[in-house]
Order: C-alpha cells, then sequence, then structure tokens
C-alpha cells in the first residue's frame, strides 16, 4: 500500500470501520459492496503541483485513445490529459476559472470537449488541444433570466442529433436545450418544488440502457434525486436516493455511476463516497459509503459515509477494467485517485 493511502486508510482501519473480510492478500483495505468492489489508490494521479496545478478537480472524461482528461478550476492549466498509469501527458487551459462540467462527444470522428463554466456563465466547445470552436451562452431569449450573472451553468448532455442540454446547476436550475447551431431550441426544469422542477441541478448525463426510449438523467442535489426526463423536456420519474448529493450521473454499459459530494450538510461536512446503481436503478455498491436494504434508500434509511476514503468526491470515471478513477472537490488541492476493482 502507498503512504499516502496508508494515511488515509489507517485511522479508518484503528476506528473499526474494517472487518478482515474486507482485506484482500495483501492487507489492502477493500471498499464496495457485491460485485463493485475496490482496493483504494489516492496516488494515482498525484503530480508535481509547481508544474501541474489543480485547485479543485471536477470532472473527467475518456477519449478514443484511452486518456483521462481532467478539468480543474485552477487557471494555470484547466486541462490535464493523463494516461492510464497516472502520468500526464498534456496540459493546456488558463481560460476557465469556473471550469467545472466536461463532456467529451464525436463529431463527424473528431472528439470535442464541451466545458462548463459557471464563472464565464457559458459552456465553451473546443478540441482536445484547446481550440476554441464554438460557445454557447446566456440564453437570454429563453426570458427566464434577468442578466447573465444569473447563468451558472455546471454539466452538459449531448443528444444523438447534437442537441446540447445544459444544466444551470448553480444558477436558476432550468436545463437549457440548444440545437448544433446554437439556436436555442427548449427549457425545462427550474427552481420549484414540482416533480419537473429542480433544486441544485448539479448533473446531467443522456442515459440510452433502454435504446428504444432515450431520456436525460437529471441531479436535483438539494433533494437526494435524479429525475428522467424525455428529450423534449418531459417529467418521466425520479430516482430516490436519501443522504446523496449527488454531482452527476455517468452512464456505462447497465449502470449509472456517480460521486456523492457529501451525505449531510453542511457542504463542507467530508462526508461523501462513491454510488453505483444497476439497470434498474437500484443501488448496488457504496464504495465508502452504507449499502440501503434491497438497494432502495428513503428518508427513514438515508445512505451515509461509512469511511472517510474521500473528502468531497466530485466525480468518478469507470475504465473497460472495471476500475474508477475519482476527482475530489475542495480536498486541500487533490489529484484524482483510482479506486481499482477486485476480482
Amino acid at each position: 500500500m502507498q503512504r499516502r493511502t496508508f494515511l488515509h486508510t489507517s485511522a479508518a482501519l484503528a476506528a473499526g470501520f474494517y472487518a478482515p473480510r474486507f482485506m484482500n492478500k495483501n492487507n489492502d483495505p477493500i471498499i464496495g459492496h457485491g460485485d463493485f468492489r475496490y482496493k483504494i489508490n489516492l496516488d494515482w494521479g498525484k503530480q508535481d503541483p509547481a508544474k501541474y496545478p489543480v485547485n479543485d478537480c471536477h470532472e473527467m472524461v475518456f477519449d478514443k485513445q484511452g486518456r483521462i482528461i481532467l478539468v480543474t478550476n485552477e487557471t494555470r492549466n484547466n486541462i490535464l490529459i493523463f494516461n492510464k498509469d497516472g502520468k500526464v501527458l498534456d496540459a493546456w487551459g488558463t481560460e476557465f476559472p469556473g471550469g467545472h462540467g466536461l463532456t467529451l462527444h464525436d463529431e463527424g470522428g473528431e472528439e470535442m470537449l464541451y466545458i462548463a463554466d459557471y464563472e464565464r456563465h457559458e459552456v465553451v466547445k473546443t478540441t482536445l488541444k484547446g481550440k476554441v470552436v464554438q460557445t454557447f451562452g446566456f440564453p437570454a431569449e429563453a426570458g427566464k433570466y434577468k442578466s447573465k450573472e444569473e447563468f451558472k451553468p455546471t454539466e452538459t448532455a449531448i443528444a444523438p442529433n447534437g442537441d446540447v442540454y445544459i444544466a444551470d446547476g448553480y444558477g436558476q436550475d432550468w436545463i437549457v436545450q440548444y440545437g448544433a447551431d446554437g439556436k436555442l431550441k427548449n427549457t425545462f426544469g427550474g427552481k420549484g418544488t414540482s416533480p419537473g422542477n429542480l433544486n441544485n441541478a448539479h448533473g446531467i448525463a443522456l442515459d440510452t440502457r433502454d435504446p428504444a426510449h432515450p431520456c436525460l438523467l437529471v441531479t436535483s442535489r438539494v433533494e437526494n434525486k435524479l429525475k428522467r426526463f424525455s428529450l423534449t423536456g418531459d417529467y418521466l420519474s425520479e430516482v430516490v436516493l436519501s443522504g446523496a448529493y449527488i454531482c452527476r450521473p455517468v452512464v456505462r454499459g447497465e449502470n449509472v455511476f456517480f460521486a456523492v459530494l457529501i451525505s449531510k450538510l453542511p457542504w463542507d461536512s467530508q462526508s461523501g463516497f462513491v454510488c453505483i446503481l444497476d439497470k434498474n436503478n437500484q443501488v448496488v455498491s457504496c464504495p465508502g459509503g452504507s449499502l440501503p436494504e434491497a438497494g432502495k434508500s428513503d428518508e427513514k434509511y438515508p445512505m451515509y459515509q461509512t469511511v472517510q476514503v474521500f473528502k468531497h468526491p466530485h466525480d468518478v470515471l469507470p475504465d473497460a477494467d472495471g476500475n474508477l478513477y475519482v476527482a475530489q472537490w475542495n480536498a486541500g488541492k487533490v489529484y484524482p485517485g483510482r479506486l481499482e476493482r477486485t476480482r
């Protein structure tokens, strides 16, 4: 076990969080449940901060080459590109003080990044080298905002037809739908208490697990819910995940993965963990957290942190081997770590 990982986990061991059955043959602590158990490697992405500084590590994506691309709100290098061994291959970006959401979309064979910047009040589409291609700004024509300062986008999702859905997670909680041409098509959600409203619409993802009925999974973080919407903005249903202040959903295969920033208020409570849902949106594993009975979490039995592996996990990225890469917000400028799946 690496020294930093040991320092994080030894306190938990001393407190009795781990039983022997949660250790592997090398006495490494194992977290998670069922078929989704992991060895902790928090040193995976560790770098020289003088060369590759980070502030809040917000989100990550894979490109076709298998490289891991990270967005941080550190303007000396907003984008860091890692290989799977945690080595930095490239770094760029000095103009995204609110660099937060990161989505990758293949457009005619060329991969594009969509960077949601809540400080710039816009989403910027770039090449993998950082060349700006298009900007999706403040939707004045929607009639939902008094000024651009009210629009604070945190995430995007791209539909098969090229439509761009922007989650205004730090603003007014609207989902703003643009066409690929940059023209406004729709707005839905918004703050409120009705089922179709949102409260802290922090993340959004395209869910194609049912190919005949693709939909949008949208975070309503303060409500501890994921809400399902049609691609035309109609509210469909919700997944209640009490105790889970969800960042963004990440759909891979039949599963949904997400980082839980905290499991109790205040926002700096350092009480987060990682969560995995099955094809029926039932909880099957919570690395670092509790597993609710029958995969359901309600107000009577909320999920909670069981061991402080992470401070404020902000994104989780699964690879083809089942490992998870975890980025953290407000965690002392730490680099992404990896949870290595055990068999």
